[in-house]
């Protein structure tokens, strides 16, 4: 049974030979677009359904507006914008107005950067950081032993009450900048609003999570 779990990760085709991109392609054994039909029409209803159709259609404009070159055939395309234009870019297509980020502490320079630079594209902005609240680590059944300053108060992140914080201002799409792991899915949990990400945090490598995968056979082969 396990050889047949989904795990497209392991695929050992071409990608341009596989039969997810190409009709009669290449597939393993364990390959969800073949054994998996049913999910595949249920997903397509639901692209068919309120708004999804317009913002799975939005999305696929942004990715082919994210390459240049495209008339000289598909292996001369290149990369022509930063994730932080494409998400502006999507939001015009969108057409929305208000949008909400919800950011940590640790990236308030950088968080205010962006609020900057939204507001001068014309987009109202709501923010919430994660300290919001000022609701103590106790409250989860913390101690001081497990505080970052052992011994003294410290707030918890709050990502349910950045979520709710938005979901108030009724934000029509969210940003996270930074949020912890785990933080992160709590606030995708409760929030309301469809949500993308700016960055992630990763305090090691300067939020910059792949620097670590790329160098698993050096510097981090620890990790293998």
């Amino acid at each position: 049974m396990e050889d047949k779990i989904a795990n497209c990760a392991r695929c050992p085709f071409n990608p341009a030979e596989r039969i997810c991109r190409k009709e009669g392609g290449k597939h393993p054994d364990n390959c969800p677009t073949v054994l998996k039909p049913e999910l595949v029409t249920e997903a397509l209803a639901e692209y068919k359904k309120g708004e999804n159709c317009e913002f799975a259609r939005q999305a696929s404009m942004q990715e082919r507006d994210g390459y240049s070159g495209r008339e000289l055939g598909y292996s001369m395309v290149r990369p022509a914008k930063p994730r932080i234009e494409e998400i502006l870019d999507f939001i015009g297509k969108m057409g929305y107005r208000r949008v909400g980020m919800a950011f940590c502490l640790g990236l308030r320079k950088e968080a205010a950067m962006v609020e900057k630079l939204f507001s001068s594209h014309g987009v109202e902005m709501v923010s919430a950081i994660c300290k919001i609240g000022r609701v103590p680590k106790e409250e989860l059944g913390l101690t001081d032993e497990d505080k970052i300053a052992v011994g003294k108060f410290e707030t918890m992140c709050n990502p349910i009450l950045q979520a709710k914080v938005l979901n108030s201002e009724k934000t029509e799409f969210n940003v996270l900048l930074g949020l912890c792991v785990g933080h992160d899915s709590l606030f995708f949990r409760y929030a309301q609003a469809p949500c993308t990400v700016l960055a992630v945090k990763d305090r090691v490598t300067g939020h910059n999570p792949l620097a670590a995968l790329y160098t698993l056979d050096s510097y981090y082969r620890a990790l293998k």
